[in-house]
């Protein structure tokens, strides 16, 4: 260390005249000694992919971080899949001979150029392509779903992406704290942690439930509200959630605390309601147990119904503050539409719907098939789907709460016992002594991003159901789960890649399977 010391008036000295100024200017900007090159800050947030030159980031090309994303836990398309998927290559060796900025080619997509980055993207970790060009986005979901099901469906459409991809969540969440100071702050959590990143906005959140977000926080102050601190187990407001009717323009606001009481209750309905009057109900959650999950098991209901009212596909569902609704329901009409066209629906057909929700597909599906069953382990969700049906006054749908895997084997072990003693077709209702048992001839499984379970796709096998439709949020899951199906005695004959979540790396898929 004194060596080093001693080097430094040494090197000084021996530095020519009139380059003070500039070495002192480069030690200013962080350089030391080393030549300045022009460079900007990469906008993906992510570390995913790293753009190399301004001139070819303008002009779409890309290079590969692949040590990056490997760290990150992503998902990095092979190269060669990628040109069977049909995505573009630019050529960087044509610009960099011609010395000109090659231009890219004309994208629809154009309301997600590279100036539309979000000012939370380094912190917040929520999207994974931020500062990607839509395009770009769709390519590499496009590649990643065909790696992984080439092997078992022998047919992938193009994915179907959006026309505007922002602010397409109908559903926001936002966590409630404070700062050092006292003063209250909302936002999201950073990705694998629970700090919380202050937050007004999103750029795939509603914009009108980032609005009222907003308000509920500048009046916890006059209302002497405090928030929740999640170290000292202190304060009322842990969360708020935000719900919209995509098609009705409903508004529903969740108030998630710790206790019940909450002081001048309807001063501040009023006050909230005064400056947002699109808000047609108010709910208070309570969830006073220290977890993880947002919303607790009791509800009250401080203005309006209790819930809001959307339209999907021609007909009407009712959302509540547990229920199940797709975030991005313009999408989630294409993807249902899709589920339907694949099951084949000629009228005289039972359907089951399993993992139902609220019983969005089976209600769809009702439209076109001789009767549907909707099943879903929980039962908040099947109270609205029996709400649901009964408001559209339709009489050829039953929804049970029960485990989908559970429910089916018992059906086929009934069926079988009844045709042992009988003699029919399980599927022939007309001639048994119990109509209402039949085995289904389509099944319509929508389950969690985690996939189905080994259980209830044997029990799909061994009910002998003609055809399967599989609408999966999770590739990877589904994937495996086609294998199963595959090695049961199903063919996966087509798939459909939808994008119901830009600037992330979900992706849903709708897959067609039929008895081999």
């Amino acid at each position: 260390m004194d060596s080093y010391r001693k080097a430094e008036p040494r090197r000084k000295a021996l530095s020519r005249p009139g380059t003070e100024k500039v070495s002192e200017g480069r030690r200013k900007d962080g350089h030391t000694g080393a030549r300045k090159k022009p460079h900007r800050e990469n906008s993906c947030g992510v570390g995913t992919w790293q753009s190399c030159r301004d001139s070819e980031r303008e002009a779409g090309t890309w290079q590969s971080s692949r040590d990056s994303g490997r760290g990150a836990g992503t998902w990095q398309p092979r190269r060669d899949s990628e040109r069977g998927a049909g995505t573009w290559q630019p050529s960087r060796d044509s610009g960099r001979a011609a010395g000109i900025q090659q231009p890219c080619r004309e994208d629809r997509h154009a309301a997600t150029v590279k100036e539309n980055v979000c000012p939370y993207a380094k912190k917040c970790g929520g999207c994974d392509f931020q500062g990607v060009p839509y395009k770009r986005q769709l390519q590499k979901k496009d590649a990643r779903i065909r790696y992984l099901l080439k092997d078992t469906v022998r047919r992938i459409h193009p994915i179907i992406g959006m026309e505007t991809p922002l602010h397409y969540r109908c559903k926001v969440h936002a966590v409630f704290s404070h700062d050092r100071k006292g003063n209250p702050i909302s936002g999201i959590y950073e990705k694998n942690s629970h700090v919380i990143v202050p937050m007004d906005s999103c750029m795939i959140e509603d914009e009108g439930c980032d609005r009222i977000i907003v308000s509920i926080r500048s009046l916890l102050r006059s209302f002497k509200i405090r928030t929740f601190d999640e170290d000292t187990g202190y304060g009322l407001l842990r969360h708020v959630l935000v719900r919209k009717g995509y098609a009705t323009g409903e508004y529903l606001v969740v108030l998630v605390v710790a206790d019940p009481v909450f002081p001048s209750r309807n001063n501040f309905v009023k006050a909230l309601r005064k400056d947002h009057p699109e808000i047609t109900s108010i709910v208070l959650n309570i969830n006073d147990k220290s977890t993880s999950m947002v919303l607790g098991e009791r509800n009250i209901t401080l203005y309006g119904p209790g819930f809001i009212v959307d339209e999907l596909c021609g007909h009407r569902f009712r959302i509540s503050p547990n229920s199940f609704y797709q975030v991005n329901p313009a999408q989630t009409e294409l993807l249902y539409r899709t589920a339907i066209r694949y099951a084949h629906l000629t009228g005289k057909e039972e359907v089951l719907d399993a993992y139902c929700g609220t019983g969005t597909i089976g209600i769809i599906a009702s439209d076109q098939a001789g009767h549907v069953t909707g099943v879903e382990l929980n039962s908040e969700a099947v109270k609205d789907a029996i709400s649901n049906a009964r408001a559209e006054k339709l009489k050829n749908v039953d929804f049970i709460c029960a485990d989908a895997g559970e429910y089916l084997n018992q059906l086929t072990k009934a069926v079988e016992a009844e045709e042992t003693e009988g003699g029919f077709n399980g599927r022939k209702a007309v001639r048994r002594k119990n109509p209402g048992v039949r085995l289904p001839d389509v099944i319509i499984m929508d389950p969690p991003r985690s996939g189905s379970t080994p259980q209830f796709i044997r029990a799909a096998a061994f009910s002998g159901v003609k055809r399967i439709v599989y609408i999966s949020c999770g590739p990877e899951s589904l994937a495996r789960d086609l294998e199963l199906f595959e090695e049961l005695g199903y063919a996966a004959e087509e798939a459909q890649p939808v994008d119901l979540f830009p600037f992330t790396q979900h992706v849903e898929t709708v897959v067609l399977m039929s008895r081999k």
